[in-house]
């Protein structure tokens, strides 16, 4: 299968609460979903440079649901750019872990029926992650970028851009508050997708 290969048809001035952003419009070979890129400074003259690479999320992202981290994981992120003045954010359009988000409503009912987010996936015949990193990493290259701190709590992310050729120099942890809804997903994640959480968590729901 040859490599896939993105490029970029359009890019704006986005202004954010944050502060001005460009966001980067991406085609792509590999599928027929529009990924984005989302930055600040300039990338191609940097070393190191703040990253997180995010997967769409509608429910938590756009519509605020508690049930997971991601949405307020974004927000964090464009914070801590806009904080540098420099970094980018990619987004890929892979919903729930990658099984859309029809499979991912599915997966919610089951969950509340009391399986965890793993096991839901798995009974409705997909994998635990289904995610690819290879687009992020096209989109990377494109915009210059040499190396990135990776702001993530996934080891697997890094293994997978790193097999994909990204050079990422550090992990910067991006945890946030845990609530009533999405206690269970997030020891999920610490038990059984080895994110890096802290201690004090993982003590607590022991």
């Amino acid at each position: 299968m040859p490599k896939p290969s993105v490029t970029r048809t359009a890019a704006a001035r986005i202004p954010t609460r944050h502060g001005d952003f460009q966001l980067c419009y991406y085609t792509n070979t590999l599928d027929n979903k529009e990924h984005l890129a989302f930055y600040m400074g300039d990338l191609a003259q940097a070393e190191a440079a703040l990253a997180r690479v995010h997967s769409e999320c509608f429910t938590g992202d756009v519509l605020g649901s508690l049930r997971c981290d991601c949405g307020e994981q974004l927000d964090r992120a464009l914070a801590l750019v806009a904080q540098e003045g420099l970094g980018v954010v990619v987004y890929l359009r892979q919903e729930g872990r990658g099984i859309g988000l029809e499979q991912k409503l599915h997966a919610y009912n089951l969950q509340d029926q009391g399986y965890d987010t793993v096991d839901a996936n798995l009974m409705l015949g997909h994998g635990a992650d289904e995610r690819s990193y290879s687009l992020a990493a096209c989109i990377l290259d494109d915009l210059g970028v040499k190396s990135v701190r990776l702001m993530t709590n996934n080891p697997a992310k890094i293994n997978a851009l790193e097999a994909e050729g990204v050079n990422v120099t550090a992990r910067v942890p991006l945890e946030i508050a845990v609530n009533a809804e999405n206690q269970g997903y997030m020891l999920t994640k610490a038990k059984r997708m080895d994110h890096l959480l802290a201690k004090p968590y993982a003590a607590t729901h022991q």
